[in-house]
């Protein structure tokens, strides 16, 4: 049976990451679209794709194309899902998903209205250290479990004119790179019960770095930290009664994870070899939803409460975006 045809819409540096993947392990990316036509050819020419559109409406429309991969900076990430579920298409949608928890629930709406199927891109869901852990979590292996830590900091740009510092364009360390220590809590733990927060702003009114704890019944917590101007560890924990998890530096990418028992000493070591840089195990979430079968991880409303949970961080630490007033 014919894999279904990939279209790649935005071509910066996520999407040529993406592509790679893709090509290396046999699935079908039958176009790009761009707003420049020659990014699109350039694009195109680099990674093998048969056709190259000079815009997103052609793309979506594209008879070829099945599945669109949104990649665009996530300020408009709403809006180009629209435009491919508009289309018919099903859609795989960068992290963070959108802008806020309200416009989330308007793609899975219109995902659900239109007979299409929208996941979001959080590639580190589905890679095979965290599913592994995940089944250790679920199985008892570390006892009751308590306290989830994670970080997520790096040394970005720090030009007020980036996007990055451009709260008009979803800028902060939250959205970028706290999106990942916020999604794995939620998969260890569910969705928390309460929320405190704490930021640095920049100048610009982006948060330079903050601070969360999830707060769960009986007394368990997630204490996570993100911050865009500080290169740290990036690793995680999930430490129970019995033992505990570490992930290892970078925790949402390919990487090893042990358990180790409640005296330290190494029950499993979970070190599988990954191709490439991983993203090609969303994309086969992703069809094999669309073929029938059932989510293994985040199903699309956990995508849009996960939203909910960054709006409350963002009320907390001060954030605004245009959006938020829309």
């Amino acid at each position: 049976m014919a894999r279904p045809g990939w279209g790649i819409l935005a071509a910066g540096g996520i999407a040529h990451a993406f592509a790679r993947d893709l090509i290396s392990e046999g699935f079908t990316v039958a176009a790009v679209g761009s707003r420049r036509l020659e990014s699109a050819r350039s694009f195109a020419a680099e990674h093998g794709i048969p056709t190259a559109h000079g815009s997103y409406e052609e793309l979506v429309a594209d008879p070829a194309v099945e599945i669109v991969y949104v990649a665009s900076p996530h300020s408009h990430h709403a809006e180009h899902a629209l435009l491919a579920i508009a289309a018919g298409k099903h859609v795989l949608v960068e992290k963070a998903f959108t802008l806020t928890e309200r416009d989330a629930r308007r793609v899975a709406d219109a995902a659900a209205e239109a007979g299409v199927l929208v996941m979001e891109a959080m590639w580190t869901r589905f890679l095979p250290h965290m599913i592994r852990v995940r089944e250790l979590v679920r199985s008892g292996a570390l006892g009751e479990v308590r306290t989830v830590l994670a970080d997520h900091t790096q040394s970005l740009p720090l030009d007020p004119a980036h996007r990055l510092q451009n709260p008009e364009l979803g800028g902060g360390a939250l959205l970028d790179l706290g999106i990942y220590p916020v999604s794995f809590a939620v998969d260890v733990l569910g969705l928390p019960q309460g929320i405190r927060a704490h930021a640095a702003l920049t100048a610009t009114g982006v948060d330079r770095q903050t601070a969360m704890i999830l707060d769960y019944a009986d007394g368990r917590q997630a204490v996570l930290h993100t911050a865009l101007d500080t290169a740290g560890p990036n690793r995680a924990a999930v430490i129970g009664t019995r033992g505990y998890l570490e992930i290892e530096r970078t925790f949402y990418a390919p990487t090893v994870a042990t358990l180790f028992d409640e005296r330290g000493e190494v029950v499993e070591r979970i070190a599988p070899v990954v191709a490439q840089r991983g993203m090609q195990f969303q994309a086969a979430e992703l069809e094999a939803r669309i073929a029938g079968a059932e989510p293994t991880s985040l199903p699309i409303d956990e995508t849009v409460a996960i939203m909910g949970v960054l709006d409350e961080v963002r009320r907390q630490i001060g954030v605004r975006y245009a959006a938020d007033e829309a």
